[in-house]
């Protein structure tokens, strides 16, 4: 290893010691290269699935007869995942473009200059960095005349891949090499551009970039595809789409756009203090299909196939309770492929202002051979058509409602290209869901609002109650302490006892302990390199029967010591629009997670995309709700398949990484329930999750891991979440604005937030620091029902689980 390499290890794991942190040496053996069986083939079926064509000007599927000549580093310096706990996963191999070029029958390499490239790959190793701090893009090989025109005597077609990466805690950035295209990439197209007629143009990235210098190539690139950060099988996956094994067929689960300073958070992202989401409910599609049409290049849910497909709605039927839609489709073409119908709906723009058109609804074909035909059912409930009224000028204030005027339903193959199929009259203000003011904001901001198809800034509404007084009013009450009865959590799961005598029992350092992990991660309770214990993190617990509950970091795979499977990133999972593919492949995990030893795996990530600068996106799904939801809520129905628990993350609004542990997201009570919690509502009530992670941002001043509007209010009493709640790891140290005298961990639990993890200060003593029980029996303390309700919280999430009989 070279010297630099292991200094950098070194600094990383300096850090990792000093944080408390776990990570993982590139220099380290792999402990067992375990390859779980069947999961290969599903990592390449996904990787090939959420690929998205956006243009193909006949040159692919390659033939055997036809010499491909690669350029670009990254056709072995892959990226396969992106960098942080979300990507860090010891996988036992990775399959990278070359290798799956050379797999593939059908496809022909030139070997000459793929050795070229290999020797200069090797003789340049890539400076990963440190936390925080890895690299965007790798160097690119220098070109030469001589490289271009001999690859260009045996090859009529070139494919260029240029690579991007992101991480956590970092963003990424408005600068050559990120966003945009740098000067060396751009000196490689042109010289390949200058030789060759055909190129092919696969982007190995993890979130949106700039892709509008590729117009001025015309048609030098007949075909471009995002093959994203496919896994261990990107190389394969990637060749069975070349070479027309597998047809493409993902589609864009956001909208890419010509400048950047189109996107309308362009203005209110990277503060170091707060954002204020100006954009409201007009995020992504919503806002460019409303307001700029002419910004998009290519539009929410495009994607091309081999083949030509029809979508025919044959049938649609109507009730009080939704809309029916039954759908034929054909593919026309000469090739094979799957295609994917999707659902919008446009709704009226007053007295609630709304965007053009929202996804209600989609769904994907079976793979379809030429002149084949399938028939998709598809139910839009008419839940769907309700629009949040924070102001009451339905006269429903804080409620949902289906306000007066027509609704029109249109199906297609992308946001822009539907077509209106069916109208729907609502004759009067309909009241679909009555709740009550949450999450306000205490700040004054302009957001904007749909004024008859133009953009316009108003005064967002601002926080009307006293979240002091709804707190005292719930206040649970206390259970009578009896000392230990000899009791043990099994006992409850047999219906021997109840769970209040069950608790009566735990003592206040009982308490304390159960309301934290074990501190530290990799906790030596559990599997080597696991992100620390929940449970019984102490003798006393333990020996009431509470099990040691070990969690590992997501969702790219499970982040061990041991070697994983490294699945494809949740970017391209989403733009698969096959949620029994996601589920599939969660399923996988869920067997892996009973095998290598974890309990809970930190997964899915599922925040919006705000921004295409934010450096987490790789790991979460798309800037639409919906199918941010549906694809949650298939990873947890997979995850949880075999005894394990899905943990979804980050709830919510982390969408920066930049000064994430103090960030204030300032946002509308209407967006935050439309859009930035929508997409948790779906998946906890469709897939019930045993855990859920808060962020570590403020929403609208308050940290969400004090949060009692939204861990409590929302959370548990609207949504109906029986789980537990746990600290992303590490908090910020705070004490309650409500009482004062009630501090961090106090606050915490006072909130509904179950457990801090991994359990204490990042430096220091690994022992309580006091601040739960610090007001306990003093006015408007801490009470004793609240640590016993906070038990039963944990407890009850353990009896959901495998680690009883």
């Amino acid at each position: 290893m070279k010297l630099k390499t292991r200094i950098v290890n070194a600094i990383s794991l300096l850090v990792a010691k000093i944080t408390g942190g776990v990570v993982q040496d590139e220099s380290a053996e792999i402990l067992d290269g375990k390859v779980t069986q069947g999961m290969p083939e599903l990592i390449r079926k996904a990787g090939a699935e959420g690929a998205v064509l956006l243009k193909n000007d006949g040159m692919l599927p390659f033939t055997k007869d036809r010499e491909i000549s690669v350029f670009g580093r990254v056709q072995y310096d892959y990226f396969s995942t992106g960098y942080g706990s979300g990507g860090d996963v010891k996988k036992p191999y990775v399959r990278h473009l070359i290798n799956g070029i050379e797999n593939c029958e059908e496809l022909s390499l030139n070997r000459v200059l793929a050795q070229e490239y290999a020797e200069w790959v090797m003789d340049n190793e890539i400076d990963h960095g440190y936390w925080a701090h890895w690299p965007r893009s790798y160097p690119e090989m220098p070109l030469s005349d001589e490289i271009v025109n001999k690859a260009r005597k045996t090859s009529n077609d070139a494919i260029i891949v240029l690579g991007r990466s992101s991480g956590e805690d970092r963003e990424n950035a408005l600068e050559e090499g990120s966003y945009y295209l740098k000067k060396e990439e751009k000196d490689m197209i042109d010289m390949v551009a200058k030789k060759f007629d055909n190129i092919c143009l696969l982007l190995n990235i993890g979130s949106i970039m700039d892709l509008t210098w590729t117009e001025a190539y015309k048609d030098k690139i007949k075909a471009i595809m995002i093959v994203w950060q496919g896994g261990m099988e990107s190389g394969n996956s990637i060749a069975d789409l070349l070479s027309g094994r597998v047809a493409p067929s993902g589609r864009l689960a956001d909208t890419i756009v010509r400048k950047y300073e189109d996107y309308p958070s362009s203005n209110d992202f990277g503060g170091k203090v707060f954002n204020n989401y100006v954009e409201d409910i007009y995020v992504g599609y919503r806002y460019f299909e409303t307001f700029n049409k002419d910004a998009v290049l290519y539009p929410f849910g495009f994607g091309l196939g081999y083949s030509k497909f029809t979508q025919e709605v044959t049938k649609v039927e109507e009730s009080d309770k939704d809309v029916k839609l039954t759908i034929k489709v054909n593919n026309n073409g000469n090739f094979k492929g799957k295609d994917v119908v999707q659902v919008y709906i446009q709704k009226p723009i007053s007295p609630i202002d709304n965007p053009y058109r929202e996804l209600v609804a989609y769904k994907k074909t079976k793979e379809l051979q030429p002149g084949e035909t399938d028939t998709l059912f598809i139910r839009v409930s008419k839940e769907q058509f309700a629009s949040y009224d924070s102001q009451g000028v339905t006269g429903f204030k804080s409620a949902y409602v289906a306000q007066k005027g027509e609704y029109v339903i249109s199906v297609g193959e992308n946001v822009r290209d539907a077509k209106d199929v069916t109208k729907v009259v609502v004759n009067e203000h309909t009241l679909v869901k009555q709740l009550s003011e949450l999450l306000a904001p205490t700040s004054n901001f302009n957001i904007i609002k749909n004024v008859k198809g133009k953009a316009k800034l108003v005064p967002v509404a601002t926080r009307t109650t006293d979240l002091k007084k709804i707190i005292l009013d719930n206040l649970p009450k206390d259970i009578p302490l009896t000392g230990n009865k000899g009791y043990i959590l099994q006992d409850v799961k047999d219906g021997k006892v109840s769970m209040d005598d069950f608790v009566a029992q735990l003592s206040l350092d009982d308490l304390e302990a159960i309301s934290r992990g074990d501190y530290t991660m990799n906790s030596p309770l559990g599997a080597a390199g696991n992100a620390g214990a929940i449970g019984g993190v102490t003798q006393s617990l333990r020996d009431k029967g509470i099990p040691a509950t070990i969690t590992t970091d997501g969702p790219s795979g499970i982040r061990l010591f041991a070697s994983c499977s490294l699945i494809p990133i949740g970017a391209l999972l989403a733009c698969t629009f096959n949620d029994d593919l996601v589920e599939e492949i969660h399923t996988k995990i869920s067997e892996e997670m009973k095998d290598r030893g974890s309990d809970i795996l930190l997964a899915p990530g599922m925040n919006i995309h705000r921004n295409p600068l934010c450096g987490r996106n790789f790991e979460y799904y798309s800037e639409d709700p919906l199918l941010s939801g549906k694809t949650a809520a298939a990873a947890i129905r997979g995850i949880q398949s075999h005894g394990g628990s899905a943990c979804p993350k980050h709830f919510a609004c982390n969408n920066q990484e930049y000064m994430r542990t103090t960030n204030d997201s300032r946002v509308s009570e209407r967006a935050l329930r439309e859009i930035y919690l929508k997409g948790f509502e779906i998946a906890i009530k469709e897939a019930g999750p045993n855990t859920i992670m808060t962020s570590y941002n403020k929403i609208n001043g308050v940290w969400n891991h004090y949060n009692y509007e939204l861990c409590k209010s929302v959370l548990r009493d609207e949504w109906g979440y029986d789980g537990l709640v746990m600290t992303d790891w590490w908090m910020q140290y705070a004490p309650s604005p409500e009482f004062p005298k009630v501090k961090s961990n106090g606050y915490r639990v006072r909130s509904r937030v179950n457990v801090l993890m991994p359990g204490g200060k990042r430096i220091g003593k690994k022992k309580p620091d006091g601040t739960l029980l610090a007001t306990y029996g003093k006015k408007e303390g801490i009470t004793l029902g609240e640590m016993q309700q906070n038990a039963k919280d944990v407890l009850g999430f353990l009896l959901k689980t495998d680690k009883l009989k």
